[in-house]
């Protein structure tokens, strides 16, 4: 299934993780990919392609207690009103930071933490994209990957650790931004940060496929 838009973020951006799940094991279902050799027609030889790519999950780039503070959001979120102005998505944020700088959940909000053993690694991840920088043709080079559509554009991004910024020298056509992609390439734990979010992890792009179930 494709991985859902999240209307109350600072209520629900614990439950990222849990969302994306159903995304990433699709990874059986028939997913056109030129990394992934998924059409059948392209034979034996695009298929081992495909076992030099890692399918992972948005999950696996956040530190285990990062993942249980996120699951785990504070009492006192639940008492925002619905309908309230504290019940928009800015005041929402703004309050919760308010309430005390180190809050376990607020730190997970904003962790840059990583995960070192996927440094250099060679991955496939499902996410939807936010534009940053274009060729002369329009094409998209710079991009975040980011798991749920909407974040850094509609609503506030996800934690850094949950964003991915890809560089795609070839450049993206990109059609819709609430399509959901695979993305194909070799994974760094590379901080970038600018006025749109940040993100703890950045891609050399290899391939960018609709997902599809």
């Amino acid at each position: 299934m494709k991985p859902e838009f999240i209307s109350r973020t600072i209520l629900l951006i614990g439950l990222i993780s849990a969302m994306i799940i159903g995304c990433s094991q699709n990874e059986s279902n028939s997913i056109p990919d030129k990394g992934t050799g998924k059409h059948a027609s392209l034979g034996s030889a695009q298929e081992t392609k495909k076992n030099l790519y890692r399918t992972i999950e948005w999950i696996d780039l956040m530190p285990q207690d990062d993942l249980d503070a996120l699951m785990n959001p504070p009492d006192y979120l639940d008492e925002i009103e619905d309908g309230s102005d504290d019940d928009q998505l800015s005041n929402q944020l703004m309050l919760a930071i308010d309430q005390t700088s180190d809050d376990r959940y607020m730190q997970a909000l904003t962790s840059t933490r990583v995960m070192p053993e996927f440094d250099n690694l060679n991955i496939r991840l499902p996410g939807f994209i936010v534009p940053l920088e274009f060729d002369a043709q329009l094409n998209v080079t710079r991009f975040f990957l980011v798991p749920f559509f909407g974040a850094c554009i509609h609503v506030p991004p996800p934690p850094p650790n949950q964003i991915v910024y890809g560089i795609f020298e070839q450049g993206l056509k990109l059609e819709a931004l609430h399509e959901p992609v695979w993305l194909t390439g070799r994974l760094r734990t590379t901080l970038t940060e600018n006025d749109v979010a940040t993100a703890a992890y950045a891609m050399e792009v290899t391939s960018v496929t609709k997902y599809t179930d």
